[in-house]
């Protein structure tokens, strides 16, 4: 009698907790579209947004989220998943609207995420200049890289900015001028490529004797982080997440982050504001760091539902592009094998495609000990189940964005 009722009890607590996440968030819901949208918090240090990479809509919501936070000056600077250099360029673009620069640096930028080597990426960014641009000066944003460097090509320029290459006639130096106006190397970070010897050479060189160089020198902050990153770069056991880190802190004081609210575009997993596990995110760092207090790092995490993501470039042996390839089962996170736990409390209460969530306010019923939204039920492969028992969704994030009927990215090289 005893295991009976203790059986209906936790039946009755299991069928009031779901209709009470159900009821919550239809009162913490926002149609991402609607003109009037304004993003609900504004005390935060950093707002982070990701999703899994390739579809069309998922950079469609960045989008509105960066036009949401930036209509009324609250971000100052935005950190998409780059390097330091590669944003600087973009930052170029957005002063000249140089269209073929800007095709290029997307091509570079997709080095990282070969998903977002896309006419939807290189069309956000079309976009994000326009809304820049109708910003009062004294709104207007810049764009920051914390990033481990991408490729060489664009770390190259901006090495070359920060030096009088003119007036130094060192020949390390002058392999990097050369390389650069060539512009037909190898600009991989991946492995020994041409380019990865010419500047490990110059690096050498540098550090070697200094003051060959240090009277050429006019921007010695940017040459000294960038000379940092490329020795990381040179190290195969570098941990990516920790250069993120690193580099955030490096440029804090320079950009004064703590008073200028930022707005970043990574993958969900660096991100989260937990441990998986051992698995340490950047924005998890943040907070074990005390950089900043939890509630001051806001995550906002998209998930796909009947969505198609691109999935693989096909090219041929010398490396010309031939076409691509797309998926909509495995690999947006709401698929018969592999779902997000507690993804159909989303779907049940979406008001538009791109609808957003908010899971943090007071007496939310997603800091319970369940890790919806985190936790991912795989039946062919080991999930993360065992890394995230016990933690509740809040403890990973603080709002989900529910995008829905996306296509996916087209590849950059189907750009007429």
């Amino acid at each position: 009698m005893k295991k009976i009722l203790t059986t209906l009890f936790t039946l009755t607590l299991f069928i009031l907790f779901g209709q009470s996440k159900s009821d919550y968030l239809q009162n913490h819901r926002f149609d991402l579209h609607a003109t009037e949208f304004d993003f609900p918090e504004k005390n935060f240090k950093i707002v982070g947004f990701g999703a899994y990479h390739g579809s069309s809509k998922t950079e469609k919501t960045e989008y509105l989220l960066l036009k949401s936070l930036t209509r009324k000056g609250i971000i100052k600077y935005y950190l998409p998943e780059t390097d330091f250099s590669i944003a600087h360029f973009f930052n170029l673009y957005l002063k000249k609207g140089d269209t073929l620069l800007l095709k290029d640096l997307v091509k570079h930028y997709g080095m990282r995420v070969p998903q977002e080597k896309s006419i939807e990426t290189y069309q956000k960014w079309k976009n994000i200049k326009k809304l820049n641009d109708n910003l009062p000066k004294n709104k207007r944003f810049a764009v920051v890289g914390i990033d481990k460097i991408v490729t060489y090509k664009y770390t190259s320029k901006h090495l070359l900015e920060s030096i009088q290459f003119k007036e130094n006639q060192e020949k390390s130096l002058l392999d990097i001028v050369a390389m650069v106006q060539i512009d037909t190397t190898d600009f991989s970070p991946d492995y020994d490529s041409y380019s990865k010897r010419i500047l490990k050479s110059f690096v050498s060189d540098y550090k070697k004797d200094p003051s060959k160089f240090e009277n050429d020198i006019h921007d010695k902050f940017t040459f000294d982080h960038i000379i940092t990153n490329l020795e990381l770069s040179f190290d195969p056991s570098s941990y990516r997440e920790k250069i993120i880190f690193n580099n955030y802190n490096h440029l804090a004081s320079f950009y004064k982050f703590n008073n200028n609210p930022q707005f970043l575009r990574f993958g969900f997993g660096h991100l989260e504001k937990n441990r998986e596990g051992n698995n340490v995110s950047f924005f998890t760092m943040l907070i074990e760091n005390k950089i900043y207090k939890k509630e001051q790092v806001l995550s906002v995490i998209g998930y796909l539902t009947e969505s198609r993501v691109l999935w693989d470039c096909i090219y041929d042996d010398d490396g010309h592009y031939k076409s691509y390839t797309t998926e909509g089962g495995f690999g947006i996170g709401d698929y018969e094998k592999e779902y997000f736990r507690g993804i159909d409390h989303l779907k049940k209460n979406k008001i538009s495609d791109i609808t957003l969530f908010k899971l943090n306010d007071k007496n939310t019923p997603f800091n319970d000990g369940n890790p919806d939204l985190i936790e991912i039920i795989m039946t062919d492969e080991k999930s993360n189940g065992d890394l995230v028992k016990g933690k509740s969704t809040t403890d990973f994030l603080d709002y989900s964005v529910l995008i829905s009927n996306s296509k996916a990215n087209t590849p950059i090289e189907e750009m007429k």
